[in-house]
């Protein structure tokens, strides 16, 4: 009997530089020290309307601005051999990483050898450990230069990412097999619509904000054809944020939402776009159930951020991509905010049971990065979500704590690897 995924397939993790490096300053820094305190006075406002404000007991940092500032990161910038040590160890061989642009164009035009020196070594040391660098041009950040200058509101602003693009991909147009060039534009533009109340970027009016994605769409399909001509053999696409869409009745309405959420909520990037990607990447958080018009989900179970947690809806998100695009697919993000690991090793279980009813369906799979490797800076939530395999107290020197559930998936993975 065959191996049920291929010798080559990408068992890794996921991180975002700003969310895990420390030290960086680009357009969400600005906004951070801009917003902190009210971030932490309207905290409870905020999270009131999630069951699970009492459940998890949010910590009392919760209510302080330090808890909306990145800062130190988990000061992976300068940890990242001791993370890799920690990947090896759970045979994790591939790594979904950014790149960050303020870190090596911290100026218009001025591009810093030492940054990129950095990522030379991180890659390398990535290889040194036979893990495959997934390598991630934009998870939502920017130099404040590029913002100041209106970012991707201004079509005009396309030349400057082109630009950091082009550099990149020259710079690693021999050491990377995979590049992402965006992490869910679809959420990007729509984010501040997700927190009432907390003016997030993008700042601008919804209609702009639209604007920005059809900009976004092109960048992609340039970047595209930037990074084939550095090295026609890097394979390219986008990690995407979908979600598995059930009609929760038999209603015709509850037909036609789910119809309609797919085509401009799964389909509408990769529908423009599919001529410009060699696989399709996706992002999975979310079984979205529709009673009607409405999305109607079930009360439990769900993680700390509120989010209904169906996890084995991956397969069908999956085995859709594969019958509308006929690429191969890569699940780029994947995870659970779980920070007392109650529900991951289950999340987990039932993400690779899917995966392997895909696979077993046809469907061809490259790899799944989980989400995150690290505890992580959660956005507008801060530092309180832990979506890690493995716990950073940033209380105590940034200790590493690898968590159960992270060595219970080890343990499947090198199952997996041997079987037949």
């Amino acid at each position: 009997m065959a191996k049920l995924f291929d010798d080559d397939f990408l068992w890794g993790a996921s991180t975002a530089g700003h969310q895990v490096e420390g030290g960086n300053y680009d357009q969400w820094t600005v906004w951070e020290l801009a917003h902190a305190k009210e971030l932490a006075n309207g905290v409870e406002a905020r999270m009131a309307k999630l069951p699970e404000w009492q459940r998890i007991k949010i910590p009392p940092e919760a209510k302080t601005p330090e808890n909306y500032v990145s800062g130190k990161g988990v000061d992976h910038f300068h940890k990242y051999r001791e993370d890799f040590d920690i990947m090896q160890d759970l045979g994790l061989n591939a790594f979904r990483f950014t790149l960050e642009w303020s870190r090596v164009e911290p100026e218009e035009g001025v591009w810093d050898k030492g940054a990129f020196d950095h990522y030379h070594n991180y890659v390398a040391e990535l290889k040194k450990r036979g893990i495959e660098p997934v390598l991630n041009l934009w998870h939502w950040t920017h130099p404040v230069w590029f913002e100041e200058k209106g970012a991707y509101a201004r079509s005009a602003n396309m030349g400057y990412f082109l630009r950091f693009a082009s550099k990149v991909a020259e710079e690693f147009k021999d050491e990377v097999k995979f590049i992402l060039t965006l992490n869910e534009p679809n959420i990007y533009i729509t984010y501040p619509e997700w927190n009432a109340g907390v003016p997030v970027p993008p700042q601008a009016p919804l209609w702009q904000r639209l604007r920005m994605f059809f900009v976004l769409i092109k960048i992609h399909k340039l970047t595209y054809l930037i990074i084939k001509k550095a090295n026609p053999d890097i394979q390219v696409s986008a990690a995407y944020q979908m979600a598995n869409n059930v009609a929760k009745t038999d209603k015709l309405t509850s037909k036609i939402a789910v119809k309609m959420a797919d085509k401009f909520g799964n389909y509408f990037f990769y529908d423009r776009t599919k001529r410009r990607n060699d696989f399709i990447g996706f992002n999975y958080y979310f079984t979205n159930y529709f009673d009607g018009f409405k999305i109607s989900q079930p009360f439990e179970p769900k993680s700390d951020l509120g989010f209904y947690m169906e996890p084995d809806g991956i397969g069908e998100v999956a085995t859709k991509l594969w019958m509308r695009y006929h690429k191969p697919i890569m699940i780029t993000e994947n995870g659970v905010a779980d920070s007392k690991d109650e529900f991951r090793q289950w999340w987990l279980k039932e993400t690779m049971l899917s995966l392997i009813k895909a696979r077993k369906a046809g469907v061809k799979l490259i790899g799944y990065m989980h989400w995150s490797l690290l505890d992580n800076f959660e956005w507008a939530f801060g530092w309180w979500p832990n979506f890690g395999l493995v716990h950073v107290n940033r209380e105590n020197n940034m200790k590493r704590t690898v968590r159960p559930s992270a060595k219970w998936w080890a343990k499947q993975i090198a199952h997996l690897k041997s079987s037949e």
